[in-house]
């Protein structure tokens, strides 16, 4: 195991960007990881880290011990930090300090749409993105394609929120929607609180790609018009709709619920 005390040291600056910028992390094609659940999640579903960090604080904690003894074993680096230097790279408070430095799984082409699938249409906010990934995982569903505005799926806020879910999914970012659609061999149901079809309805014992939109303007109108059906989610309050994290995951579980009777 190495220490880094300095913050002038050029992995440790690497660290912080990596912590801090969605660009460098972009640029660099890596994310990290940060906390227990993650860094236990990625060991047993992926297997070794590029590099885990650990604070010195951290050392004593049993879960981190494990985790450095598994990381040992797969001969991959481990770096010791005191709590500052940590702490600044960190954005998990009150947490415990231990993070893994990965390459990004970015598969290198979007498949076509022959599965169920989620497609996420510029979903900005990184908690709802996390939260639709975490529940098609749970659900079953192992696709996910992203519109250029989507929030980036590898940056600390999305990894969070999804607990996980990242490392059994296929995500494919950037990716042209439309054509998508227009290509695909499911049925594609895109949710709209304005559609006449209800979700309870609908027949969902077959594979079908599920249409999410953005937070304030919804499923785009070229998407919608491309859609097998537009649906929308039956609710009795007063409210005018479901938060799209919400509306994803009683598609979901309606369509899982439908599958397994």
């Amino acid at each position: 195991m190495k220490s880094i005390t300095s913050r002038d040291n050029a992995f440790y600056k690497e660290l912080k960007a990596l912590g801090t910028s969605s660009q460098a992390r972009r640029k660099a094609g890596r994310s990290l990881l940060d906390g227990v659940h993650l860094c236990q999640s990625w060991l047993e579903l992926r297997g070794a880290p590029e590099h885990c960090v650990v604070s010195e604080a951290a050392l004593a904690n049993p879960e981190v011990a494990a985790i450095i003894r598994q990381v040992d074993m797969l001969d991959a680096h481990v770096t010791a930090l005191p709590e500052a230097l940590f702490g600044a790279i960190s954005q998990v408070e009150n947490g415990v300090h231990i993070l893994f430095v990965i390459e990004s799984p970015v598969p290198s082409t979007a498949p076509a749409l022959t599965g169920s699938a989620v497609l996420l249409d510029g979903v900005q906010d990184p908690g709802n993105v996390g939260s639709i990934l975490r529940s098609a995982a749970a659900s079953g569903i192992r696709q996910v394609y992203c519109s250029p505005g989507t929030a980036f799926c590898w940056s600390p806020k999305v990894l969070r929120a999804a607990m996980g879910a990242h490392f059994v999914l296929d995500i494919f970012e950037n990716v042209a929607l439309a054509q998508l659609v227009r290509d695909a061999s499911v049925p594609v149901l895109a949710t709209s609180g304005y559609a006449s079809e209800r979700l309870y309805a609908l027949d969902l014992r077959h594979p079908v790609a599920w249409v999410l939109g953005h937070e304030g303007q919804g499923v785009s109108d070229e998407l919608l018009n491309l859609a097998t059906h537009r649906v929308a989610v039956p609710h009795a309050g007063k409210v005018e709709s479901l938060n799209v994290a919400a509306c994803a995951a009683v598609c979901f579980f309606e369509q899982l619920r439908q599958m397994q009777a």
